[in-house]
């Protein structure tokens, strides 16, 4: 058998699977020397305030320690200066968010897994260094740990974050980006387009089209992106990526691609050091929900529903139990003042309306009153002049409104008295919007699942927009939160909604 020359060997290697072509990211080296700068001069600031706050100025060093290779050399007992273990601690902590992926592009700019690998790198790494001092019975001050260990991950939290905004604000402008290319069916490939346009701050940006498979025709020139080709090749298909210097390819359903075919440009792509990403057309399912189980070969994704049941339903309870009565103690002085500032305009303080609540069972609301006593009967008047979004009532200039209306309106005051209805059981912290029955009535069959849980004072809604969402998207976000609850998703949103309501945007 004829044997094959090396040099035509990794030629041939290159043809076949693309490796001969890389994608070219001006601003990746550029956002990575900053991470690595950036961690360490953060590291090392820790490690100096650490040595400040438990030391002073002063030089301090580890008790003697009996360190196994310096008996071999006749020494039993050594000293070390508490500046060489701090410089091992610096760094040791910044290869540890190295290897575990803090740093991945992936992760940057979007969520909180970047966060959350942050965290469990700092925490993983002060625990192997409380092991390690242990079985070497090096004897390092608990104070020091103490400090650092928090301090650390406080600061580095901070840094990455206001990367982050950095990092957001050159992506709103157009820079930054990891070009996209979609591969899918034109209405799937339209439906990944808008979701990626719609959160760019991630850095995906949809370049193009790729529709394998599908022949060529009048309804492509509607495709809100260019189409770049339509062959089932994979090599034809690397040919595009090059030319139009694709950072990232997106599968999504539709696509004519064989298993086979699929594989092999996977491999053409991983060669290339291309991103690859299954984009499945099932939305608004949140991670967790989601588990792979390979099954001969093939990744089987199962989607899993998260039930308000036992333990969930007994911590969510909780919260709100302890932070609606916290809330009502503290902020009782609060109530007094806007109460008696209501009753100046004349009429009661609190107003109570009917909502809907779990299961579709009724409950009285309670809300501080911010329109005039006949506001019911004005509304009837005002229906001509709804600015809502279609199912709900709304107007930005609403006449019913009193002054002193408007100001809590503004700052979501006139929503506080919902604690007691949180209290008492009524309602949640966080969940869908309580609805009116006459909404209630309008519902279509999808949008009674808003009422598997308790409304909220706040939710996904009260964060994205407020009263400038569309009655589409603001049902979308309520059914999101119904399929994807989860008890850390609760206090993100709670703190969420600190900011929006600083923002005012879309509150009147």
């Amino acid at each position: 058998m004829q044997e094959i020359e090396p040099l035509k060997a990794q030629e041939r290697l290159q043809n076949m699977w693309g490796a001969n072509y890389t994608p070219k990211r001006s601003w990746h080296p550029k956002i990575l020397r900053a991470l690595y700068l950036g961690d360490f001069a953060v590291i090392t600031l820790t490690m100096v305030i650490s040595h400040l706050i438990r030391f002073g100025n002063e030089s301090a060093d580890l008790p003697p320690v009996n360190i196994w290779p310096l008996n071999l050399l006749g020494h039993a007992y050594a000293t070390l200066d508490y500046f060489f273990v701090g410089l091992g601690i610096t760094i040791g902590w910044w290869f540890v968010l190295q290897f575990n992926g803090s740093r991945n592009i992936r992760v940057l700019g979007l969520g909180l897994e970047e966060y959350r690998l942050v965290t469990r790198g700092s925490t993983y790494f002060f625990c192997l260094l409380i092991i390690f001092a242990f079985f070497t019975q090096i004897s390092i001050t608990r104070m020091y740990m103490l400090i650092s260990y928090p301090l650390g991950i406080s600061l580095l939290l901070l840094w990455r974050w206001l990367l982050r905004q950095q990092l957001v604000r050159q992506r709103m402008r157009g820079r930054g980006l990891t070009r996209v290319l979609l591969i899918a069916d034109l209405p799937t490939g339209e439906h990944l387009y808008k979701t990626l346009k719609g959160a760019i701050s991630s850095g995906l940006s949809p370049e193009a089209l790729y529709l394998p498979g599908i022949k060529p025709g009048s309804t492509v020139d509607n495709a809100p992106i260019p189409v770049l080709g339509y062959s089932t090749d994979p090599s034809e298909i690397m040919r595009v990526i090059a030319e139009n210097n694709i950072h990232m390819v997106a599968v999504s359903n539709g696509h004519m691609l064989s298993p086979e075919q699929l594989r092999l440009l996977g491999w053409k792509l991983a060669d290339a050091h291309i991103s690859l990403i299954m984009a499945p057309a099932t939305t608004d399912i949140a991670g967790p929900r989601m588990h792979i189980q390979p099954l001969n070969g093939v990744p089987l994704v199962h989607v899993s529903t998260p039930r308000i049941t036992g333990l969930s339903a007994f911590m969510k309870r909780t919260l709100d139990v302890v932070a609606s009565g916290l809330g009502l103690l503290l902020l009782s002085p609060l109530f007094l003042v806007v109460g008696l500032l209501i009753k100046r305009d004349g009429g009661p303080a609190f107003f109570f309306q009917e909502r809907v609540g779990l299961n579709g069972s009724s409950f009285r609301m309670v809300k501080f009153r911010s329109m005039r006593t006949d506001a019911e009967e004005v509304k009837k008047q005002l229906m001509s002049q709804n600015e809502g979004n279609g199912v709900l009532f709304k107007m930005a200039n609403d006449p019913r409104i009193t002054p002193i209306g408007r100001f809590i309106r503004k700052y979501s005051i006139d929503e506080l008295p919902q604690l007691w209805n949180v209290f008492v059981g009524d309602m949640s912290l966080v969940g869908p919007r309580p609805p009116l029955p006459e909404e209630v009535d309008q519902y279509e069959d999808i949008v009674y699942r808003r009422l598997l849980v308790k409304p909220g004072i706040t939710g996904l809604w009260q964060v994205s927009g407020r009263s400038d969402l569309s009655w589409e998207e603001s049902v979308r976000l309520d059914l999101y939160y119904v399929e994807n609850w989860s008890l850390t998703g609760d206090i993100v949103i709670l703190l969420r909604t600190v900011r929006a309501v600083f923002a005012k945007d879309g509150a009147y």
